[in-house]
């Protein structure tokens, strides 16, 4: 029998996705706002404004220093692993892998057959491993959020790496929602559909004068590089204002409007102060309860935008998502290849900090029906 939840309980909006994450609706409604950019060519100048206005306003929320510039291309941050492959490794990578997309890089340059062997630094799902200076590696990448895990590590230069190094951040899931200081990395690089609640297939990296340096040198030494995965040309294009292929227009209007909203409310500060309360509001619940439990153990490494909560063994997490879902409540469920009997919950700066905390009474509700 269905289970009904009391409306007085449930979320003004009952969208907590890791990634496509909620969309507000003055995003959708901007799409009505500005017909003109829809339907025609991005190498013009409604789209090209679009696009510049997109890289100022990501450029002053992150706070991107002197000589860093935005830089966007087609195809996702999983296409920007294999551009950073091919263009930002000269000879060797090490990574820090404590979820998926760690490990999913960490794959991408240890198979490139141009390259040594990539050194990989590995802890358990629901902790964070740490990079270590380590001679012959010139690029160390890790995860700023990891969104299959729920765990967050901080942005910090290796010490005592070998001079030219660089570090590549992956901020799929933390950037607009995480503070960060861009000194301490070379790529900050991430995907829309996340923090900024647009769509994917577009990829925006952070670049300092060094990466774009070294791209320039490992693209001019001879490597085979296709032209969609060059990094000197998204560069290139991107100080056009445009991509090398035909953006998602819709995307873009999406992303813009959500950068403007955020600078509008005060800017990343604003936007982490918003997530880490509502992150406040899930682990407190969770440390509450004696059949819940927050996944990543140390306080320091909970992501304060995708929260994991381990259930107890018998409470069913697939039955309370089925009966949450019914109800209106969608996306809470754990990634599949992590296979725990837990909620994952995003917490992005779109989603209200009330709503997680009504989400935890909606769940509170369903366990003790069951």
């Amino acid at each position: 029998m269905a289970m009904t939840i009391p409306s007085d309980l449930l979320p003004a909006d009952g969208r907590f996705g890791s990634g496509p994450s909620k969309v507000r609706g003055e995003q959708v409604r901007r799409l009505l706002d500005v017909p003109a950019v829809m339907g025609t060519s991005h190498r013009r100048p409604p789209v090209r404004n679009l696009v510049a206005r997109i890289r100022a306003g990501v450029a002053e929320l992150l706070g991107a220093p002197d000589g860093y510039e935005v830089v966007l291309g087609n195809g996702g941050s999983t296409a920007f692993w294999d551009v950073a492959t091919l263009c930002l490794v000269e000879r060797r990578a090490q990574h820090a892998s404590f979820g998926e997309f760690g490990g999913k890089f960490a794959r991408a340059t240890s198979r490139a057959p141009f390259l040594e062997d990539s050194q990989v630094i590995e802890a358990e799902p629901g902790s964070v491993a740490h990079l270590t200076a380590a001679g012959g590696v010139d690029a160390y990448a890790t995860p700023h959020n990891e969104t299959s895990t729920g765990a967050m590590a901080p942005v910090r230069r290796v010490a005592d790496a070998d001079d030219g190094a660089l570090l590549l951040t992956d901020a799929t899931s933390g950037a607009g929602a995480l503070p960060v200081d861009l000194t301490e990395t070379d790529a900050y690089y991430f995907a829309p559909q996340k923090a900024f609640g647009a769509d994917g297939g577009l990829w925006l990296a952070v670049l300092s004068p060094a990466a774009m340096e070294r791209a320039a040198r490992v693209e001019a030494g001879g490597r085979w590089i296709p032209e969609f995965l060059s990094l000197t040309t998204a560069v290139e294009n991107s100080r056009k204002d445009q991509t090398l292929n035909t953006p998602a227009v819709a995307t873009l209007v999406m992303l813009a409007d959500q950068v403007d909203w955020m600078l509008g409310n005060g800017g990343l500060d604003w936007a982490a102060k918003r997530c880490a309360a509502s992150a406040q509001n899930l682990y407190d619940w969770a440390e509450a309860r004696d059949w819940a439990s927050p996944f990543v153990t140390r306080p320091a490494e909970r992501s304060t935008v995708v929260g994991t909560i381990d259930l107890d063994p018998g409470i069913d997490a697939g039955k309370v998502i089925a009966i949450l879902a019914e109800n209106g409540i969608q996306d809470v469920f754990a990634y599949r290849k992590l296979g725990r009997n837990q909620l994952r919950v995003g917490m992005y700066p779109a989603v209200e900090p009330d709503d997680v905390a009504a989400l935890t009474a909606c769940v509170d509700h369903v366990v003790d029906r069951l």
